[in-house]
């Protein structure tokens, strides 16, 4: 080989060698100068969190809260909705923050269209999400505002808490750690997260009234608004065109209110709420039919 083409080579495996180390130096000096320094109790939080990335905290996953909750000293340390109060209180421990109460919350399904046979407007044979169902024309049911049933509450479910039977959303409350994610999907904002505490509880979404919801829904409710009449807590209002339940009002009032709402309602629609009763809307539903 000649020796003049060995020399050259020689020389630019040297001259590439010279600027990959320059370059190298350059880029450990850059990150020393700009390296971001990282708050210890972020990983000690991280550790205790149950790594579910749900966003029940309002974060966008487990490290978004770590980080707000280690670095902020008006961030809570119990908004982890699946780690509930145990792991609660080991982030108030790693902080150094005062541990609040955490309400033990659920979700549920506003929807009793399994039990007052909602009949079809139209056969729906797009695409299989109830976001895509929901944009022909507001989906296929009758009532504008029953679960279309395709399941996306389903799928989004990091605990696997929720099953699609029948074309109902099923929730096991055994499971389910009230998130919120199901909630925030629906396009039907059917499903709404409540408190076990509980003591009655309004299956039923519609904004119609009267005549229009009788037409659709053998159950729906009427917005008689007979149950805010007769509340005495005053827990129960009627807004948005909806009825709304201050459960906190509710069950702070006392039991002598012997649930007169419930026994008011002319629709039977406003119901005793009981989370561990373990059963499904449309398993209460179709027994009520049954006996009927």
């Amino acid at each position: 080989m000649d020796p003049t083409l060995v020399k050259m080579a020689i020389g630019g495996i040297a001259l590439l060698g010279c600027i990959g180390l320059f370059f190298g130096i350059g880029l450990a000096l850059a990150a020393h100068k700009f390296a971001v320094e990282t708050n210890p109790l972020v990983e000690e939080v991280m550790e205790v969190l149950p790594g579910a990335n749900c966003g029940g905290c309002g974060y966008g996953g487990c490290e978004g809260y770590a980080m707000a909750v280690a670095e902020d000293p008006e961030i809570p340390p119990n908004l982890c909705v699946p780690g509930r109060e145990a792991v609660g209180k080991k982030v108030a421990e790693i902080t150094g923050k005062k541990m609040a109460e955490v309400e033990d919350v659920l979700a549920v399904v506003r929807c009793s269209k399994i039990e007052g046979q909602v009949p079809q407007k139209y056969q729906y044979i797009g695409y299989q999400t109830c976001a895509a169902a929901n944009l022909a024309n507001g989906g296929p049911s009758a009532c504008q505002y029953s679960c279309i049933g395709l399941g996306d509450c389903a799928k989004v479910c990091a605990f696997n808490a929720i099953q699609i039977k029948e074309g109902f959303p099923v929730i096991d409350p055994d499971i389910c750690v009230g998130c919120g994610t199901c909630a925030k999907t629906c396009p039907k904002n059917v499903i709404e997260i409540q408190t076990r505490k509980a003591r009655v509880w309004l299956p039923c979404s519609s904004k119609d009234q009267g005549k229009e919801v009788k037409e659709v829904c053998k159950v729906g409710c009427i917005s008689c608004k007979m149950c805010v009449k007769v509340c005495p807590a005053k827990a129960i209002t009627y807004e948005d065109s909806q009825i709304r339940i201050d459960h906190k009002a509710c069950s702070e009032y006392g039991a002598e209110c012997k649930e007169i709402c419930v026994e008011k309602c002319p629709r039977h629609i406003l119901r005793i709420y009981d989370a561990d009763a373990k059963k499904s809307a449309n398993v209460n539903d179709k027994q009520k039919m049954a006996n009927a």
